[in-house]
């Protein structure tokens, strides 16, 4: 993907940079090095590196994003990390999401009123991270027992809450470049489990999006005001409509694998995301 990139910036006159990972960087009075390249004079800065940022490249990331373009900006890159934020911006733009609370950690009486409130069907998810990793339902009393001492130890400044979704177990993931539908698949959920997520055990299938997945992803992205997104789309049947789960800033290129299942926008994606550099240069020249 990284070499297509750079092929076609380079048709384009545009001159790009590998390898500069921020894990490298380092700065000195205001500007940041890396690899030999000083960051602030680069004309637009490129991130994709998704699960890599350690709080370290984060800070520069934001340092750098003051002084020059990024894509995604570190705001939407900011938001699109964290599931609160992108849930409070959703509900904010009446676009439909699973009900959702934030409290503090400490707030216990307040855990087991969303239990009751949501019949036992809570989800637990931190606000930073991917992949399904550290969510698990809360369904009773003895569920909040056994999680207070596990947020204890790990010292968590609050909880984030969702109402589990009545779902057929398969959710949507759909590609947007700069305001652009770049493609759609599925993702299925194990036969025992309940999350689609990859890495716990959810595997890739063929799904068409209809206009109503596209328009909520379209206004979803616009939400969170990233320019790359790929947003997580479920049908709930109770309410009898598709709602946004979450809004990734980094969505995953298609594996040869995937591509040979007919997962095939990773070009069409590359053209996008090449045209979105090479305007957002220019407006910027």
């Amino acid at each position: 993907m990284e070499e297509a990139l750079v092929t076609h910036l380079s048709d384009l006159g545009i001159t790009p940079i590998c390898n500069l990972n921020l894990a490298d960087a380092c700065s000195k009075m205001g500007q940041t090095w890396c690899n030999g390249t000083i960051m602030e004079h680069l004309d637009l800065f490129f991130s994709y590196n998704a699960g890599e940022q350690t709080p370290y490249q984060v800070h520069l990331y934001e340092a750098i994003n003051k002084a020059i373009p990024t894509i995604n900006s570190f705001e939407a890159f900011r938001v699109t990390e964290d599931k609160y934020l992108t849930s409070t911006l959703l509900a904010r733009k009446g676009i439909p999401t699973s009900d959702f609370r934030l409290i503090h950690r400490d707030d216990v009486e307040g855990l087991k009123r969303a239990v009751e409130d949501w019949n036992g069907q809570v989800v637990y998810k931190p606000v930073e991270g991917w992949g399904g990793a550290g969510i698990f339902k809360i369904e009773d009393e003895r569920s909040v027992d056994v999680l207070v001492p596990f947020i204890q130890r790990l010292d968590l400044p609050h909880l984030y809450l969702e109402r589990f979704v009545n779902y057929d177990k398969t959710d949507f993931r759909v590609d947007i470049v700069n305001g652009e539908f770049i493609g759609c698949y599925g993702r299925q959920a194990p036969e025992n489990d309940w999350k689609t997520n990859i890495t716990s055990g959810g595997r890739v299938i063929l799904k068409e999006p209809n206009d109503r997945i596209i328009e909520l992803s379209l206004a979803a992205t616009e939400a969170v005001e990233a320019d790359i997104a790929g947003v997580d789309i479920i049908y709930d049947l109770d309410a009898k409509d598709y709602l946004v789960l979450e809004v990734n800033g980094i969505p995953a290129f298609a594996t040869p694998e995937q591509e040979a299942m007919g997962i095939n926008f990773n070009e069409r994606k590359i053209n996008a995301i090449v045209k979105l550099i090479d305007q957002s240069i220019q407006e910027n020249s």
